[in-house]
């Protein structure tokens, strides 16, 4: 199946919720970890082993790992290996963005089946233009992989820059879809009242970060992205994982049963 198809199927079974798996210093101590790679690894496959069973879609940061050198490195392909062995999909959040072989290496590393670090898709930057993500699109469709593209993060200090270039993200996107088999995604933050961009006729997957810690939340999304609802994937860390082990189960029906009460 294409990622289209895949993230379809995964979300109609699971519902349509994407976990931030985020462990960040602040996580690592709700769950009485220390900052350190045992911390690290019992903090992220944790999540895995809890929620793997009912989480469509789990997005590690990679930041948190690559801080912990190779070893961390190492933890996130256990990771990755996890979430592919529990039946969800992994959404690797590097947003990464080159031009030419560099573009084509990251491709390689993350994109390529028999790659230790191969993700079902991956975030990536267009500020180099989106003409220049072609090695990561065409190495996505050849895989049945997804690209996420950022169009209106949920951080506010990119608002300036975003609200200029955002439309002509998405157009571009909206344009070569049908030719990618619809692989090729957006970011566009939950935390935003007014998106900024018109995303009616958009033709993929939307994921929208920043639900709970940031100010987001599932009440507000019809709100925010109108009729292009139907298409957006929430994203929650903090406000799933935040609270440690012991209130995770609960944390992520709440937000579950959010989610599926907006699709009513």
């Amino acid at each position: 199946m294409t990622w289209h198809e895949r993230l379809a199927a995964s979300t109609a079974e699971r519902g349509n919720l994407c976990v931030g798996i985020d462990p960040m210093p602040r996580v690592l101590a709700a769950w009485d970890l220390p900052h350190d790679l045992s911390g690290l690894e019992a903090c992220a496959r944790g999540i895995v082993e809890e929620l793997g069973d009912r989480i469509a879609v789990f997005k590690p940061q990679s930041a948190f790992f690559e801080a912990f050198g190779s070893a961390g490195v190492a933890v996130l392909e256990r990771v990755l290996n996890d979430i592919h062995q529990v039946g969800a999909l992994s959404l690797l959040d590097v947003k990464r963005g080159d031009i030419g072989s560099s573009m084509a290496g990251y491709a390689a590393g993350y994109l390529t089946d028999g790659s230790p670090l191969a993700a079902d898709a991956i975030t990536v930057s267009p500020y180099l233009g989106v003409g220049a993500l072609a090695p990561a699109i065409d190495a996505a469709v050849a895989s049945d992989r997804g690209l996420y593209v950022l169009a209106r993060t949920s951080n506010p200090e990119g608002a300036e820059l975003q609200a200029a270039t955002a439309q002509l993200v998405v157009d571009e996107i909206t344009r070569g879809n049908p030719t990618w088999n619809h692989a090729v995604g957006l970011v566009v933050g939950a935390t935003h009242e007014d998106v900024g961009c018109d995303l009616s006729a958009f033709n993929g997957s939307i994921l929208a970060p920043g639900i709970g810690a940031q100010g987001g939340s599932v009440s507000g999304l019809r709100a925010s992205f109108g009729d292009a609802v139907r298409l957006v994937l929430p994203t929650a860390s903090r406000e799933v994982i935040g609270g440690g082990r012991v209130e995770l189960r609960e944390r992520a029906s709440v937000l579950l049963n959010q989610v599926q009460a907006l699709k009513s």
